[in-house]
This record gives structure tokens, C-alpha cells and sequence, in this order.
């Protein structure tokens, strides 16, 4: 057979061009693959990145403030408890984990002082008693922190859990004045020592808060603090004691995170 050079050149020449042709596309293909999976990476990279700008990460605090307590409830005859306002302070410090934009989980522990105070007027004489009770108080709080103005506004809601550590209360009247260290102990038996105030180990509640963080990271806030335990211990052989008293209390505090 004989091959005409003229079609043998041209046969090549279709090769030449089918087969680089596809590796051109192939190389074509290859690239846009390449431009698309560096653009998909790229948005992906820049969202993630903006996420984070908008949640930031965990950041630490210090918070000290007043509260403005006291104990409510109902006696050992189911009748409402009539105290008055103890003012007391708090000081600790917590973090805020970001768990999406704009809301924190934020941990703490505080050092609290509780209590309550009351008037008994006997024929002839007023008696004052003033209950502090200390405490190691975790809050374990969720709170939403949209921008506004310059800074964040703070809302948030969580529980507590409290530890007695101390205390004392102190009565005064008739001339004299008496001072009883707290003890904590969740029952009492009449073998106890009466010389002292008992009070449960633990207390436990929900918090409520609202503030204002500035662009400077410096904070107010206002809270309030609802006791959902009882403080007050059991009395061995007091099958009708119907006592059930709750520490309540608000107050306001500055902080800064760092």
C-alpha cells in the first residue's frame, strides 16, 4: 500500500492536534478545577475568618459590686418572714466562652456576702439582728452581647450555685450585744451546740442581668438574684417546723475584661 506524504503529513497533523488538543483541555479542565477549589477555600477561609472577628475568643474579667440582700420565706408557723435589706459586696472574676455571634457562655467564681437584717421589739426594748453569711458562688450565666454604639449590650440569664464559708450574727438590744459564729450543717440534733446560727452548706438560684460594655472593655451591670433552696437546716424531732428561708437579693457591679 502506498501511503500518499501529502495524507501521511496530514494524518499527523490531526494527531497532533487531537492529542494535544485533549491534553490542552485537560490542562484547561485541570486549571479551572484549580481556580474553583482556590476560590471555595478562600471563601470558606474568609468566613471563618469573619466569624471570628464577630465572636471573638475567650476572654477573661474581674467584677466587684454591691448587693443589696436579704432573706425571704416563712417561719416555723408558715407565716412570711419580715426582714430587712443587708448591704453586702461581691468580687470575682469569670470568662466568656463564644459558643455563636453575639452569645457567650460565661463561668465565674465570686466571693458574696448574704444575709439579712431584722427589728424584734419586746415590751420596753428593740432588738436588732444582722445575719452575714459568706459565700463561694459559681454562676454559670448565658448572655447576648449585640453591639451598640461603639460598645456591647449585655443580657444574660443562668444559674448559681453557692458554698458557705463563713459568717456570723449579731444582736444588739437592751444594752448589750451578742455576736454567734454560722456553722453549716444541714441537720441539727438536739446533742448540737446551740451558742451558734446554722445554716445549709449550699445554696443554689437563678440569676438575671442586664449592662453595658464600652469600647474601653470596661462594664456595668445590674443583676438580680433569686434563691430557689432553702438556707435554713433541719431540725431533728421538728416534724412541723414549716420554716423555708431563701436568700434574695440585687445589686449592681463594674468590671473589665482583659
Amino acid at each position: 500500500m502506498v501511503v500518499n506524504k501529502e495524507n501521511k503529513y496530514l494524518s499527523n497533523e490531526f494527531k497532533r492536534i487531537i492529542f494535544y488538543q485533549d491534553r490542552s483541555n485537560k490542562n484547561k479542565m485541570k486549571t479551572r478545577i484549580s481556580l474553583i477549589a482556590v476560590m471555595v477555600l478562600g471563601t470558606i477561609f474568609s468566613e471563618a475568618q469573619q466569624k471570628t472577628s464577630r465572636t471573638g475568643g475567650t476572654t477573661f474579667g474581674l467584677r466587684a459590686g454591691v448587693n443589696f440582700q436579704n432573706i425571704n420565706g416563712k417561719d416555723e408557723n408558715d407565716d412570711k418572714l419580715k426582714n430587712d435589706m443587708l448591704t453586702g459586696f461581691n468580687v470575682g472574676i469569670n470568662a466568656e466562652i463564644p459558643v455563636g455571634v453575639d452569645f457567650y457562655f460565661q463561668p465565674g467564681l465570686l466571693y458574696s456576702i448574704k444575709g439579712a437584717k431584722s427589728e424584734d421589739v419586746i415590751p420596753g426594748q428593740s432588738f436588732n439582728t444582722t445575719i452575714k453569711i459568706s459565700y463561694l458562688e459559681l454562676p454559670l450565666n448565658f448572655l447576648y452581647k449585640p453591639m451598640l454604639g461603639k460598645g456591647h449590650l449585655i443580657l444574660g440569664f443562668g444559674p448559681y450555685v453557692a458554698f458557705g464559708i463563713g459568717g456570723k450574727a449579731t444582736y444588739d438590744g437592751g444594752g448589750s450585744s451578742l455576736t454567734e459564729k454560722i456553722k453549716f450543717q444541714k441537720t441539727v440534733k438536739s446533742s448540737d451546740p446551740d451558742d451558734v446560727v446554722y445554716i445549709r452548706p449550699m445554696d443554689a438560684g437563678a440569676n438575671m442581668l442586664a449592662g453595658y460594655e464600652f469600647g474601653n472593655r470596661v462594664s456595668f451591670q445590674l443583676n438580680t438574684q433569686l434563691g430557689l433552696t432553702k438556707i435554713n437546716p433541719e431540725y431533728e424531732g421538728a416534724s412541723n417546723d414549716k420554716t423555708s428561708a431563701k436568700n434574695t437579693g440585687f445589686g449592681f457591679s463594674l468590671g473589665y475584661r482583659f
